[in-house]
């Protein structure tokens, strides 16, 4: 007998033994523990009652009569959030030094009885994590930000794989009051909503994180006339990629941006009550080429960006809380690392599956510096996933962070460029990014398709899973493989410039068509799946709309490559996917970034005019 569970435990001792629970009705705990644990106990027995079609009840103390299912008891032995889980003939015993390890062992247990119903597996299991902080950040600045329902229900599904922070990356989408101008489209998040939401994450263990980029990415307060004179380069700029940008992305190290950011964190940092705060600080790409250029000059780019992060950190302070900040710029000189405070925590990113982690860890370490280490999900900019990439990468990041002394593993989902991804094609990444994360050397070869169906999904047939496992590795039959996203997103939204043949040089046409064969085989499951989630029905929708435009980007690549006019047939197709992705949308997302992601996709028919005979 085996026992499926994710994240998959540190040690589970089985023995060939089984307890029959079906005349077995008593949750029992401590009459002293705090409220919140209790409706988490209440939680379990209505759910564990649902699988097991009997009686479960829970009482403080000892029942006078019955047969007791579950005791809880709090053990000073115990790792803080671990646990001890045993299952014997007496029923199950869960003991934990802190309220986390209880809430952690309920979840076990659960899955354990929706595997096995009455008839148990005799084990003990002994489990505890790696990492201390292990977190999720969700990006809500790249047009998508989920409606409150949404929210919850993500936070219930990080809460069940056992993720303790939560961080929500915003620019402008948090409603400053002064600063209308900035997020009036975008459906906002409100101080009374984070309030909410940081409570509830509280009741489930998770540790809501204040995120407010203030150096880099900011282009969505410096387009605005009032907020030009912030920026290092406030008429635009030459892009790394040979664009122009209108207007700048990073602001001026000066003391003018110091009094700006810090009335943006009086008003945003006593909504949260984490010690933590992630000020970004990445990629501030025009740094040194315009305000601070004379600076850049006397010392060096890396040198402007530690001084001004510097008094970014003494801002900080003032609101006693510990700043994260991206770690990319300063590893550009790695020798200046040690000039940072100690009090600080560098956040090591890096996405794909060769990423350096482990050279950079160690820099960071051998500073003295705390760093989490993050990864990502692979998901944005791809449309379908990147499993191979994804996996890899969240176990490079885990092996090395644990090997480094990392404090923290923060799984990244962003939505770069119009946030096309459905958030079911992240799933594997968090539910992989959440397993290492637990326990990297039990979960190395878990069976993610199997988590995803009983812990995401709830799908008896095991198709889902499984759908989405496969769709992220239908990339690789294709040669050509763009960093942080998918071929199959590159030629969705290119234009092709007028050139095709050089842009499609490394795009062969049987092997797009190998592709269209999977995404074909791979759409006609769906219908099969029976997935027990109440969004179980949207996930389906959801997935057949990623494989609708992935499968377009083929189609219309192969017609390009052929010279054959399939203008209407491409044509109508992406309407269809515009029409479908705008209701999808709505089902999980505020209206605001809804236009601004959908004209990606209508700024693309021009492309297809290059079909026209």
């Amino acid at each position: 007998m085996s026992i499926a569970i994710f994240p998959v435990p540190r040690k589970v001792v089985l023995s060939n033994k089984t307890v029959i629970i079906a005349d077995s009705e008593w949750v029992c705990f401590s009459d002293d523990f705090p409220v919140v644990l209790k409706k988490h106990i209440c939680d379990f027995s209505v759910e564990a009652a649902r699988i097991l079609a009997q009686p479960v009840k829970m009482i403080a103390g000892c029942p006078s009569a019955g047969k007791v299912l579950l005791s809880i008891r709090k053990s000073k032995n115990v790792v803080p959030q671990g646990y001890e889980l045993t299952v014997s003939k007496d029923g199950a015993l869960l003991e934990a030094s802190d309220d986390a390890g209880i809430f952690y062992g309920l979840q076990t247990l659960i899955q354990i009885i929706n595997e096995h119903g009455v008839k148990l597996p005799c084990c003990n299991i002994s489990d505890y994590p790696d990492f201390k902080n292990r977190g999720v950040m969700l990006d809500v600045s790249r047009c998508k930000v989920p409606t409150m329902n949404s929210m919850l229900a993500y936070i219930d599904m990080l809460a069940k794989m056992k993720l303790n922070q939560l961080q929500l990356y915003m620019e402008h989408s948090f409603a400053f009051s002064a600063h209308e101008t900035v997020w009036r489209d975008t459906s906002p998040f409100t101080a009374e909503e984070i309030i909410r939401l940081e409570a509830y994450c509280a009741e489930r263990f998770i540790e809501l994180v204040p995120n407010l980029n203030s150096f880099g990415h900011f282009e969505r307060w410096l387009k605005h006339p009032e907020y030009k004179h912030l920026a290092e380069c406030p008429d635009g700029y030459e892009r790394h990629n040979g664009t122009w940008s209108e207007c700048g992305m990073t602001l001026k190290p000066h003391a003018d941006t110091l009094k700006f950011l810090n009335g943006l964190y009086a008003e945003f940092l006593p909504n949260f009550s984490s010690k933590y705060f992630n000020v970004g600080c990445d990629e501030t790409w025009e740094l040194g080429r315009g305000w601070s250029k004379k600076l850049a000059e006397k010392t060096s780019k890396t040198r402007v960006y530690l001084d001004f992060l510097l008094k970014i950190h003494k801002q900080v302070g003032k609101y006693d809380r510990k700043m994260m900040f991206w770690g990319d710029i300063i590893l550009h000189e790695p020798e200046l690392i040690k000039e940072l405070p100690k009090n600080v925590i560098a956040l090591n990113w890096g996405y794909e599956a060769t990423h350096p982690f482990n050279e950079q860890c160690r820099q960071f370490a051998s500073s003295g510096i705390p760093f989490y280490v993050c990864p990502g999900t692979s998901s944005w900019g791809s449309l379908t996933g990147r499993t191979s990439n994804c996996i890899a990468n969240l176990a490079n990041a885990a092996e090395h962070g644990i090997k480094y002394g990392a404090e923290g593993f923060l799984n990244t989902d962003w939505g770069d460029n119009g946030h096309h991804q459905y958030l079911p094609v992240s799933y594997l990444g968090i539910l992989s990014g959440a397993c290492y994360s637990w326990s990297y050397k039990a979960n190395r070869n878990a069976d993610f398709v199997n988590g995803l169906n009983s812990l995401c999904f709830k799908d008896s047939s095991g198709i889902l899973g499984k759908t989405f496992f496969e769709l992220g590795k239908v990339l690789e039959h294709i040669k050509a493989r763009p960093g942080n996203s998918t071929v199959f997103n590159q030629l969705l939204f290119s234009k092709f410039d007028g050139k095709p043949d050089e842009f499609l040089k490394d795009i062969e046409v049987p092997a797009l068509e190998k592709c269209i064969a999977d995404f074909d085989r791979l759409d006609a499951q769906i219908p099969l799946a029976k997935p027990g989630v109440p969004d179980g029905d949207l996930v389906k929708a959801e997935l057949r709309n990623a494989i609708r435009m992935a499968r377009h980007a083929a189609a219309k690549t192969i017609a390009f490559i052929r010279r054959k006019d399939e203008y209407l047939p491409l044509k109508h197709d992406l309407e269809t996917i515009k029409r479908i992705h705008e209701q999808l949308w709505l089902s999980r997302n505020r209206p605001g970034g809804l236009k601004e992601s959908s004209d990606h996709l209508i700024n693309t028919l021009s492309s297809l005019e290059l079909l026209r005979k």
